[in-house]
C-alpha cells in the first residue's frame, strides 16, 4: 500500500465521528508508513486469526470471567503476547507491526490488540484514562471488569489500581472518578502516536516529532494541542511558514481556546521574522 493510500485511510478516520473506530487498522496504517514496502496483510490475518481463536475459546464462555480466561489464554498463553519491560522506551514499541512480529509492546499497543480481538466478538471494551499506563475495561451483563494489557490482561481492582498510581504518580495520588472514565478511539491512536513524538523530542529528534504530529492531524484535524505544537516545532526546523500556517489553523479551530493569546504572540513573532 503506497503512503498515498495510508494517509487516505487516516484522513477518512479524521473524517469519522469518535465512535468507534478501526483502531487495529489506524495504528496498521500508522505503522505502515514508517514501513511502505511492507505488506500489512500478513498482520491483518494474524490479528484476524487472533480473534478467531478466541472466538472458538470462548464460545461455551456463559459469565464475564470465563470470556477474560479465554481472552487472555489465546493472546498471552497461546500467542506469546508480553509486555516489554526490558526495551520499554523502544519506539518499536508503538508500533503494531513490530509489536505483532516480536509479542511484546508498551500497555496501549496491547491494549489497541485486545479491544480489536473483544470487539471482533462484539464484547463491549474501552480504553481508560488512567494517567501513564493504558488499560482497558471489559462491560459485561452488569458487570465490569478493569484489564491491565502490559501484564498479561490482569484483572485490577481498587488496590492494584490505588498501587499502580502511586507507582506512577507518587504516594500522594489518589484515584478519582475520570480515572474510571473511558477514552475515545481517537485518544487512543493519539496517545499511541505520542508515545513516539515524546521519545523523538527527548533524542532531539525535532523532523521525527514533526512527522508524527503530521499524522496525527490527518486522524485528529481537530487537535489543538497537536497544530499547536507543530506551530512551535517548525519554525526551529526553518519552516516559518509552516509554524504560521499550523498556528493560524489553531485560531481557526477554537476561538475558545484558553492559549489564544499565546498563540497570536507566537504569530506576530513568525511573521516579523519573515519581513
Amino acid at each position: 500500500m503506497s503512503r498515498a493510500e495510508l494517509e487516505g485511510r487516516l484522513r477518512a478516520l479524521g473524517e469519522q465521528g469518535d465512535e468507534p473506530l478501526k483502531l487495529a487498522e489506524g495504528a496498521l496504517a500508522l505503522a505502515g508508513l514508517d514501513r511502505v514496502r511492507t505488506s500489512l496483510d500478513p498482520y491483518r490475518l494474524h490479528l484476524d486469526q487472533l480473534a478467531a481463536d478466541v472466538a472458538g475459546e470462548a464460545a461455551s464462555a456463559e459469565s464475564l470471567t470465563e470470556r477474560l480466561e479465554a481472552l487472555a489464554r489465546v493472546v498471552y498463553s497461546e500467542a506469546g503476547y508480553a509486555g516489554d519491560s526490558e526495551t520499554y522506551d523502544d519506539p518499536e514499541n508503538a508500533d503494531l507491526t513490530r509489536v505483532i512480529d516480536k509479542r511484546r509492546g508498551l500497555p496501549v499497543t496491547l491494549g489497541i490488540l485486545l479491544i480489536h480481538i473483544a470487539r471482533a466478538q462484539n464484547w463491549s471494551m474501552v480504553g481508560l484514562g488512567f494517567p501513564g499506563h493504558f488499560l482497558v475495561r471489559l462491560d459485561e451483563g452488569g458487570q465490569r471488569a478493569i484489564l491491565d494489557p502490559f501484564a498479561g490482561a490482569r484483572v485490577l481492582g481498587a488496590v492494584e489500581l490505588r498501587e499502580l498510581l502511586k507507582s506512577i504518580a507518587g504516594v500522594g495520588a489518589e484515584l478519582t472518578p475520570d480515572i474510571y472514565e473511558p477514552v475515545s478511539d481517537r485518544h487512543i491512536l493519539m496517545r499511541l502516536q505520542n508515545n513516539i513524538k515524546t521519545r523523538a523530542l527527548q533524542g532531539d529528534d525535532l523532523a521525527r516529532a514533526i512527522t508524527v504530529l503530521e499524522r496525527i492531524v490527518l486522524f485528529a484535524p481537530d487537535s489543538l494541542d497537536s497544530w499547536r505544537e507543530l506551530g512551535v516545532l517548525r519554525p526551529r526546523l526553518g519552516d516559518v511558514k509552516g509554524g504560521i500556517a499550523a498556528l493560524e489553523h489553531c485560531l481557526e479551530l477554537d476561538v475558545q481556546d484558553p492559549q489564544r493569546a499565546r498563540v497570536n504572540r507566537l504569530l506576530e513573532k513568525l511573521r516579523a521574522s519573515l519581513n
